[in-house]
């Protein structure tokens, strides 16, 4: 009885979880690459530079789901840090394409580690058979929310 009780009302929903989760996940991995002057926004744009999904500033504030102004703000300071590189694209003046740099490819690298060890802190209560199926679950989720997923 306890355990439905546990699940009921608004805590007990997938989406109310997975925010809560989301924001207490989030504040620790910013909290970990913050010595590299990054937030997790800033990996965001350097994943999405990485895999190739998006060039110019309007097309990755497409992708991430957030205004125009930001990625420029974002662009700018990742710009500053020597993580990108901003080019005029011959086709169209007016598009500023974005590309990573060595340094900025270095920098994913950091964030990187910072997550899967992360990762491994956050699923250390799980066995290796939960994991996998953990992992299989949001990798559902995200291609059906139409993110990466990790493959």
């Amino acid at each position: 009885m306890n355990d439905v009780k546990k699940s009921s009302g608004l805590p007990g929903t997938v989406a109310f979880r997975l925010g809560t989760l989301g924001s207490a996940v989030t504040d620790r991995f910013a909290a970990r690459i913050e010595s590299y002057d990054l937030k997790p926004k800033h990996a965001g744009v350097l994943t999405a530079l990485s895999i190739g999904q998006a060039a110019s500033q309007q097309e990755l504030a497409a992708l991430l789901g957030v205004a125009p102004s930001l990625v420029v703000a974002l662009a700018d300071h990742l710009e500053r840090l020597g993580a990108i590189e901003r080019v005029r694209d011959p086709a169209d003046r007016r598009r500023q394409v974005l590309t990573l740099t060595d340094h900025g490819r270095e920098l994913l690298r950091k964030c990187e580690r910072a997550a899967r060890d992360l990762d491994g802190e956050l699923t250390a209560g799980l066995t290796a058979a939960e994991r996998a199926a953990f992992q299989r679950a949001l990798g559902v989720l995200a291609a059906e929310a139409g993110l990466p997923n990790g493959e």
